[in-house]
C-alpha cells in the first residue's frame, strides 16, 4: 500500500515543473545558448546554500540565506567572462529554487491539515479490516480486537491528555516490582492510517481497551472509547 505523502510529493513535483519553466524561459532568451546537461548541473549547485532551519506545524523548513552554490560557479567560471554571463542566471536561479521549495512546502501544510487531520482517529486507523491484538506485556491476557465495537465509537472517540509522568510513577514508583502493570500491554498490528497520508504509527491498546495511545515520528496521539475495543481471544 502507497506509504508516501501524497500532497508533500504533488507540491514537491510542481514546484520542480516551475522551475523548469523558468529555466526554459531563460534558456529561449539567451542568445548564447548553454549545453543543456551543463545548464541542468548549474542549477543544482545553485542550491546548495547556507540556511537557516526551523520547523512549522512538524514540518521541517529551511530559508537558504547565503549562495553558497553561486559562488562556487562563479569562482570556477569568472575567468571566462563569456561562460559566467551563460550559465549565470542558471546559477542563481537555482538558489531562488530553494524559494520555490519553500513555498511549496508552507501551501503542502495547511492541505495536510485539511485532509489529514491530526485531531481525527480515522486519519490514523482508516483500514483495520485486519487488525489484530498482541499482547507485548505479561501483565497482558490473550485478548481479541473488537471490530464491532470500533467502527461503532470511531467517530466518538476523542483525543486526551497524556499524562506521561503520572502513568509512569503509577507503573514504576508507586508499584512493587512483583505487581507492576504495564499500562499499554497490548500492541495493534495489521492498520494502515489513511491513504497518502505518509503517517507510519505504532497503536498500543490500554489494559481496560478504551485506550489507544498513537505513536508516530514526531508525536504520540491518545485516545479514550466509552466501551472496550477488547474481544475474548479466538
Amino acid at each position: 500500500m502507497w506509504s508516501g505523502n501524497i500532497v508533500e510529493i504533488f507540491t514537491i513535483v510542481l514546484a520542480w515543473i516551475t522551475v523548469g519553466i523558468i529555466a526554459n524561459r531563460l534558456y529561449k532568451n539567451k542568445l548564447m545558448k548553454p549545453e543543456l546537461w551543463k545548464m541542468i548541473v548549474v542549477i543544482l549547485i545553485g542550491l546548495f546554500s547556507f540556511s537557516f532551519h526551523f520547523t512549522v506545524f512538524g514540518t521541517f523548513l529551511k530559508i537558504s540565506i547565503l549562495p553558497l552554490g553561486v559562488w562556487v560557479m562563479y569562482g570556477f567560471l569568472n575567468r571566462n567572462k563569456e561562460q559566467w554571463e551563460k550559465y549565470q542566471p542558471f546559477a542563481w536561479l537555482g538558489f531562488f529554487a530553494n524559494y520555490i521549495i519553500l513555498a511549496s512546502t508552507l501551501i503542502a501544510i495547511p492541505i495536510n491539515y485539511l485532509l489529514y487531520s491530526e485531531d481525527e482517529l480515522a486519519t490514523y486507523m482508516s483500514h483495520v479490516e485486519n487488525a489484530s491484538i498482541i499482547t507485548i506485556h505479561p501483565s497482558g491476557q490473550e485478548r481479541s480486537f473488537s471490530h464491532e465495537n470500533f467502527q461503532r465509537q470511531l467517530n466518538s472517540m476523542s483525543q486526551e491528555m497524556i499524562y506521561s509522568d503520572e502513568w509512569y510513577n503509577e507503573t514504576y514508583m508507586y508499584a512493587e516490582p512483583n505487581r507492576r502493570n504495564e499500562r499499554f500491554p497490548y500492541m495493534l498490528v495489521n492498520t494502515s492510517p489513511k491513504w497518502g497520508s505518509g503517517l507510519q504509527t505504532s497503536i498500543y491498546v490500554e489494559g481496560d481497551g478504551k485506550g489507544l495511545l498513537i505513536s508516530t515520528p514526531k508525536k504520540n496521539i491518545y485516545f479514550r472509547s466509552e466501551d472496550s475495543l477488547l474481544g475474548e481471544a479466538k
